[in-house]
């Protein structure tokens, strides 16, 4: 064996050969490495969990790490969560007091900007709200528009968060794509009945702002028949695949008492057990005279919420079965309802809805003007998030971007 303190030549002969002997710990204390510098050795080494040991990082605010302009400050142990703060604020655009200076009328096309994957059912908490407030009938056969428009919105938005989700896990992109070509169907119908693709700005206070065109009933009816087979070819392809087995199953489960506790709804309430839907609740709208089932998860983990997901599609099919074989004719629009320069009476009013992630509630105070005195939006994307850090804690940070991929988030309207 070479000793380390051998001339240079030697000792680097005896590196490439590995025969350098173990070179003995220093006496005494060590060197300075410089003027002003002290090397103070440890007492020992610092132990597992030890605060010196965890790192804090900052996710986000940026795809693919976040979904949306949201950021997580998370403190690591090694790569397990120990703390998680969701940081908002990146998308604020003052939805709601921009709309106590606007008219009732000029407040839709802002509603359509909250959750900007589902226009309509902004739209329909909205005017429902202010339904409400100023006492406004609506036509048999707007109620059923608004029914069919809901529940095509409701299908396109768990695609969609099915397809990132996926993505999240590092499917680079087929199950997304698969999930866009069918919601390229949907935005073609909701573009041929309000002109535009995404921010629709379509319902008004006592019905829809227009009838359908030509054919559109019978483009959705071929939307709907062929959605059995391709969710079985998306089944197939998903729901017993290994690796998303092996990130969702046991991953992020909330506890149903703490679902309830944190007034969380949609799909992650229902994933945990909980029955409770809006539809059924509230009845609001004609929801009453549809027969459609709530699915259930057991275990309140990820794969039980991509699951829920996918039964309440088919389920949505179901409600758009019916409500195509019981459109009635008849105007879409109350002519009695007025819309510009609606003034309310004075009064309060909340009106919520079922949206495709959860409640989505509007609060009105009308004090006799032009515009809302107060308005407020519970959005269900804010309320859900509020669980994220109970959802992470002791999973590791892969894990914590493919729960915050199952929550289900829109910034715009967690922000407002």
């Amino acid at each position: 064996m070479i000793p380390r303190n051998a001339d240079e030549p030697t000792l680097l002969a005896g590196l490439s050969t590995g025969d350098v002997t173990p070179e003995a710990p220093p006496a005494g204390p060590p060197p300075p490495t410089g003027p002003g510098y002290e090397v103070r050795p440890r007492a020992r080494a610092p132990l597992p969990g030890d605060a010196d040991e965890w790192l804090e990082v900052s996710v986000g605010p940026h795809h693919p790490s976040t979904h949306g302009v949201f950021r997580m400050d998370v403190v690591l142990e090694g790569e397990r969560v120990r703390r998680l703060k969701p940081v908002f604020g990146y998308l604020h655009r003052n939805h709601e007091k921009l709309a106590e200076q606007t008219s009732y009328l000029g407040s839709i096309p802002y509603t359509d900007r909250l959750d900007y994957f589902c226009s309509l059912t902004n739209n329909w908490a909205y005017v429902l709200t202010v339904e409400k407030l100023a006492g406004i009938p609506v036509p048999e056969r707007a109620e059923y528009l608004r029914v069919i428009t809901a529940e095509l919105t409701r299908i396109l938005n768990h695609l969609c968060l099915i397809g990132f989700l996926t993505h999240d896990m590092g499917t680079m992109g087929t199950p997304l794509m698969y999930a866009f070509r069918e919601r390229e169907k949907v935005l073609d119908l909701f573009e041929a009945l309000t002109g535009a693709r995404m921010m629709c700005n379509y319902f008004r206070f006592g019905g829809c702002r227009c009838d359908l065109p030509p054919g559109w009933v019978e483009g959705v009816q071929r939307f709907v028949e062929g959605l059995p087979r391709f969710l079985d070819e998306f089944e197939a392809l998903l729901s017993t695949n290994e690796i998303l087995l092996a990130r969702t199953v046991g991953i992020g489960v909330l506890p149903p008492a703490l679902a309830v506790n944190a007034g969380i709804t949609g799909p992650m309430l229902r994933a945990s057990g909980v029955n409770y839907d809006v539809r059924k609740v509230d009845r609001y709208g004609i929801y009453d005279r549809f027969r459609f089932r709530v699915p259930l998860g057991e275990h309140g983990d990820t794969y039980d919420r991509y699951m829920v997901r996918l039964l309440e599609i088919r389920e949505s099919r179901e409600i758009l079965l019916q409500a195509l074989r019981d459109l009635p004719p008849g105007p879409v629009l109350n002519p009695q309802a007025k819309q510009r320069g609606l003034r309310p009476r004075p009064g309060e009013a909340y009106g919520r809805i079922e949206a495709p992630k959860g409640e989505l509630g509007f609060y009105l105070i009308s004090d006799g003007g032009p515009n809302p005195y107060r308005y407020r939006v519970r959005p269900p994307s804010l309320i859900n998030l509020t669980i994220l850090e109970d959802l992470c804690l002791g999973h590791t940070l892969a894990d914590a971007v493919v729960i915050l991929g199952s929550v289900d988030i829109v910034m715009g309207e967690v922000d407002r």
